[in-house]
């Protein structure tokens, strides 16, 4: 058993400290946000993910998690410090280690005695080293401190199951006493032996942003082949399955849509372009993926234009899904923001319903109309669009749907309703990289 202290509770800090209570450690988790930490003492988050906050309450009952504002003084009652904190993108592509220069700054100034520091954060190749060289001007490296670079792969929508059921656990370490510190935090995960991996810190930092950029690159590319099948033919739902069955490649992010979102892919991947770039070593594929991330984005408004002949001026659509992907609230770079901007700057009329990322889009559209239940959503528009892979969608009762929407247009970027019915019943819609019927 450890105490540990979680400085950042966005989404990895609050599933990391809370999972990681869940496991035997003390852990304080530290914002500087006062409403925040005050909504979580009051058993109130700030998030939603599936199992959190069943397993938050558990620990929070029993007295292994906490959360306070006191940053100096989690600090130094704690033998692990991991850092959580933002890394957003800057505008050129580059990450803003703003608020992690800060909490080492903190650190820096708190250290009361040996501690190992520990970056959760997705930040550059190199930054481990810059924390070194940041504390060593006060202390000695392995008698006062050690750094670790632990990245996280928790997906949104899954996390808990990710964190508790990890397909690895990187270390990054300069030498074994931290790693074996670090490897006991984890020793309780099943199978931990064989998935917990040792580097260093250059190797571990840009694993992270590797994994990712493989991904979006998976995701950019299917998209590609779904916008040709629709040219040729041919359907990508079986072009995807027998690819996919090829255990060289997976089926795993082979399913067609209307372009990767969330707060990782987009960020990961102007910052590892923008670190090849400063090498005068490019990622050309990387720099392919989103450029199609981007266009995908922009070719589901035309779709939905096409649909309309072009003219969606008076016209009322409803946006079915606003979170970037299914089981989350979270709509960063969300794919329903582009679709949205692009319904309302041809003059039309939006509809939104999303089972969970109804409050997350107002603090982004507060002009739209929020619906609560899928048909009030549909009543009376003139078209929808499938934005987000809900499971409520995939049975959605169309004979219904036809007979209160005032048209029949239907855009489903996510090929998740049923073809064979929309020509049952009528409508007049269109999916990606499918046959018609």
């Amino acid at each position: 058993m450890k105490n540990i202290t979680i400085i950042g509770t966005g989404y990895v800090g609050l599933v990391t400290g809370t999972s990681l209570s869940d496991i035997g450690h003390n852990v304080i988790c530290v914002d500087k946000d006062n409403k925040k930490i005050h909504r979580l003492n009051h058993g109130e988050m700030p998030i939603y993910e599936p199992g959190l906050k069943e397993l938050f309450k558990k620990n929070y009952a029993k007295e292994k998690l906490s959360f306070t504002t006191e940053i100096e003084d989690s600090i130094q009652k704690s033998e692990i410090i991991i850092i959580a904190v933002g890394t957003p993108e800057k505008e050129d592509g580059d990450t803003n280690l703003d608020f992690l220069d800060a909490v080492v700054e903190l650190i820096s100034n708190n250290l009361n005695s040996y501690k190992i520091v520990c970056t959760k954060s997705t930040v550059p190749v190199g930054t481990g080293k810059k924390i070194i060289s940041k504390l060593s001007k006060k202390y000695i490296e392995g008698e006062m401190f050690d750094y670790v670079s632990n990245p996280e792969f928790l997906r949104e929508g899954s996390a808990v199951n990710d964190f508790f059921h990890p397909d690895r656990v990187v270390i990054g370490v300069n030498n074994n006493k931290a790693f074996k510190i670090i490897y006991d935090i984890y020793s309780p995960l099943k199978n931990s032996k064989d998935i917990i991996i040792k580097t260093s810190i250059e190797t571990s930092e840009m694993i992270k942003y590797a994994s990712n950029s493989f991904l979006a690159l998976k995701i950019s590319y299917i998209n590609e082949v779904a916008n040709l099948c629709e040219f040729t033919g041919a359907d990508i739902i079986d072009v995807a399955k027998v690819i996919g069955m090829d255990h060289r490649i997976s089926s795993q992010f082979l399913n067609p849509g209307p372009g990767y979102g969330g707060s990782c892919f987009p960020k990961d991947l102007k910052s590892i372009s923008y670190l090849s770039k400063s090498f005068n070593s490019p990622m050309f594929t990387v720099e392919g993926a989103i450029k199609r991330n981007n266009h995908q984005k922009k070719r589901m408004v035309r779709k939905l234009l096409n649909l309309f002949d072009g003219n969606l001026n008076g016209c009322k659509v409803a946006v079915l899904g606003l979170a970037f992907k299914s089981n989350t609230d979270d709509v960063r770079e969300s794919s329903s923001i582009d679709m949205i901007n692009g319904i309302l700057k041809e003059g039309g009329i939006v509809n939104a319903y999303d089972p969970i990322a109804n409050d997350s889009m107002f603090h982004i559209f507060r002009h739209i109309n929020y619906f609560s239940n899928i048909y009030d959503a549909v009543n009376g528009v003139d078209g929808l669009v499938v934005m987000t892979e809900w499971n409520e969608f995939k049975s959605l009762d169309l004979k219904k749907i036809k007979n209160i929407m005032n048209d029949n247009k239907i855009l489903d970027t996510r090929n998740i309703v049923n073809m064979e019915h929309l020509s049952e019943y009528g409508f007049k819609y269109d999916n990606i990289g499918r046959m018609k019927l």
